[in-house]
């Protein structure tokens, strides 16, 4: 092959598309548009290769080399051969990574191992792990016995969540652990509407069991209206049915997911278990201290 003088400074673009006519109607192809002065250059080119194969090189490596039907002097052409849509695909990112103007050279080139992204998450866990029992250290020293039965529901919650987790599965990755631990602050939040409910029932004289009663029924709109609203965000960001309009990465999907799981169990433990914990203790107390 002889060098023709057109190189990849002289290529506006490359892209598939699909034949128009003849025996490539339907088949992928791949269209080129040349610059000004490369549309003449292709075009002296072509005049004089008719039937000859044109080679392109990337990098001093050939890449492609056509056969010239017929001279071109629209500064517009198409590759045509027995492309499937991923090899019209590959050569079209081929040619235009050689339509770049500097050449790539490596600078700087480092292994990275994979203990880095474990350490990460060893890490992330602890300070969750710290977290959680500052809150429940919290939840003692604010509500008594009521603030022990809800850490033992959140343990519950931890648990149940963890064991989906695990048969679903769900890779935890530091964004996951990120809306896991947010969740365990939302279970929480849902503890604190009803005692403090629960607090202003007992003020008004109602019976301990009446209290009860009434400040659950009445931090649950609060409650439900609040992780409706995040489980719609969730829905949102995890994205189930794929929409193209709605490009969601992994990372976020992730993060959206755990936390989906997280509220729809935050909401049994935090209604259902840790109300039916203060019932029992009240059936075996005939006082409780709010």
């Amino acid at each position: 092959f002889q060098p023709t003088g057109l190189t990849g400074k002289d290529l506006k673009k490359a892209a598939v598309s699909f034949g128009q006519s003849g025996n490539t109607t339907g088949q992928p192809v791949v269209s080129l548009e040349f610059t000004q002065e490369g549309s003449q250059k292709f075009a002296e080119i072509t005049q004089r290769n008719v039937n000859k194969p044109v080679a392109i090189f990337l990098d001093n490596q050939l890449i492609t080399n056509p056969i010239v039907n017929e001279p071109i002097l629209s500064g517009q052409a198409v590759i045509s051969g027995n492309f499937t849509t991923d090899s019209a695909s590959q050569l079209a990112i081929q040619l235009n990574a050689g339509a770049l103007p500097v050449p790539i050279k490596i600078i700087e080139q480092k292994n990275i191992s994979a203990t880095l992204g474990s350490d990460s998450v060893r890490k992330s866990v602890i300070a969750g792990s710290i977290g959680l029992g500052l809150v429940a250290l919290f939840m003692i020293l604010l509500y008594g016995i009521n603030g022990f039965l809800a850490d033992i529901a959140l343990i519950i919650y931890g648990l149940i969540t963890l064991a989906i987790y695990k048969l679903i599965p769900v890779t935890l990755t530091l964004p996951g652990i990120a809306g896991f631990i947010l969740t365990i602050g939302m279970a929480v939040d849902s503890n604190i509407l009803i005692f403090e409910r629960l607090k202003e029932e007992v003020r008004a004289g109602r019976p301990f069991s009446v209290a009860l009663e009434l400040a659950f029924g009445r931090a649950w709109d609060s409650i439900k209206d609040a992780n409706v609203a995040t489980i719609i965000t969730s829905l949102v960001l995890i994205n189930p049915l794929n929409f193209n309009w709605l490009n969601t990465s992994g990372l976020v999907r992730g993060f959206a997911i755990t936390l989906f799981i997280g509220v729809i169990i935050s909401l049994f433990t935090g209604i259902i278990v840790t109300r039916t914990l203060m019932r029992l203790f009240l059936s075996h107390s005939h006082t409780s201290k709010v």
